[in-house]
């Protein structure tokens, strides 16, 4: 459930991003406004190029060349060095992608401590924290595995973990049971429904339509824009000025008044 109380952890302001050059070029995201609070679960849909994975890719500081302003945690992406980014992605985003994205000369718990890395944590310590995050996935018996061993909801949940073995605030999913059957997809939905009661930020991009029941707010895109929003503020209707009482008005009044 989404917390008022915290600033918005993502801003968005007439958000864009071009592709091609010349009589090739179009905008793959058109002018988008959101805000994102603190604990929401956000499910994204809409048809494929509506531009659903390239808005998850911008929020998650994997492409840039962006037009408009993008806030993150009130920070303006646009000023911060390629470094501190980069910094952000390793410490404050985790990455579930419908891919898996595992690397295949890795075993499992390997797989799952890479992040890890990127916070300079000795060997025997990221190895520790992988295990303990396989551990909560029910896991444990597959650490020493590799990636080909596992069946699809094994390696989505390594996946996943993965994702959360830095305790990410924000996580990224993108159609995170694309490939799964309909068993394990609720599995991992479930899972996903877990961290977000623990208070974790989720953005998901998915075509399934059920999966939007765990969701707290569904944004429908279409052709770039933000076609509707579940979690969009209605627009307040602005009132006409009273317009002031003229002599002949305010002479009626009191008259009527001693009436």
């Amino acid at each position: 459930m989404a917390q008022s109380s915290h600033p918005p952890v993502i801003v968005l302001n007439d958000l864009k991003k071009r592709f091609g050059i010349g009589n090739a070029e179009h905008y793959a995201i058109d002018g988008i406004d959101i805000t994102i609070q603190k604990g929401e679960f956000i499910a994204i849909m809409g048809p494929s190029g509506c531009g659903k994975t390239t808005l998850l890719n911008i929020l998650g500081l994997l492409d840039s060349g962006i037009e408009g302003d993008y806030e993150l945690d009130g920070r303006h992406v646009a000023t911060l060095s390629s470094r501190k980014q980069a910094h952000i992605r390793s410490q404050q985003i985790g990455f579930i992608f419908q891919s898996f994205n595992l690397i295949s000369r890795l075993t499992v718990i390997e797989n799952v401590a890479l992040p890890l890395t990127y916070k300079g944590s000795s060997r025997l310590s990221r190895i520790k924290q992988a295990s303990a995050m396989l551990q909560n996935f029910h896991l444990g018996e597959r650490e020493y595995y590799m990636p080909h061993q596992l069946s699809g909801g094994q390696t989505q949940r390594v996946a996943i973990a993965r994702a959360l073995v830095n305790q990410p605030s924000i996580i990224l999913a993108d159609e995170p049971t694309g490939n799964l059957d309909s068993r394990t997809s609720h599995i991992i939905m479930e899972e996903l429904s877990d961290l977000h009661k623990q208070g974790n930020t989720i953005i998901m991009v998915t075509h399934n339509p059920r999966l939007t029941t765990y969701a707290s707010r569904v944004i429908t895109m279409l052709d770039g824009k933000i076609d509707t929003d579940t979690g969009a503020k209605p627009a307040k209707k602005k009132r006409s000025p009273k317009r002031p009482l003229g002599k002949k008005q305010k002479g009626r009044k009191k008259k009527g008044a001693k009436s």
